[in-house]
């Protein structure tokens, strides 16, 4: 059963070039993981600096050893210097997929 995670979140948009960097840094990191089968984020068109985050593990455990990934907490760790906030996931469990 496949782990989704969907959701946002917000940095301020005159702070996102200097966070830029640390998105790309994440993104490397996680999509190289064992199970990570996407992993993307993406600026909403109409709210500078709202982020929208997807992302599909195999399973749960690989979603689990993520969590604990030591760039994981790199990444945490960078959230206050760049005022991140009203950071919404979610969790889904997958099934099943069909292209339509």
């Amino acid at each position: 059963m496949s782990v989704i995670i969907a959701g946002t979140f917000s940095v301020p948009a005159v702070r996102l070039g200097e966070f830029r960097p640390h998105m790309h840094l994440m993104l490397e990191a996680s999509r190289k993981e064992d199970g990570c089968e996407e992993y993307s984020y993406a600026e909403d068109v109409l709210v500078p600096g709202l982020i929208r985050v997807f992302e599909v593990w195999r399973d749960e455990a690989a979603f689990e050893a993520h969590k604990k990934a030591d760039h994981m907490a790199h990444w945490r760790a960078a959230w206050p210097q760049f005022d991140v906030s009203e950071r919404r996931l979610f969790a889904y469990e997958a099934v099943s997929q069909t292209e339509i």
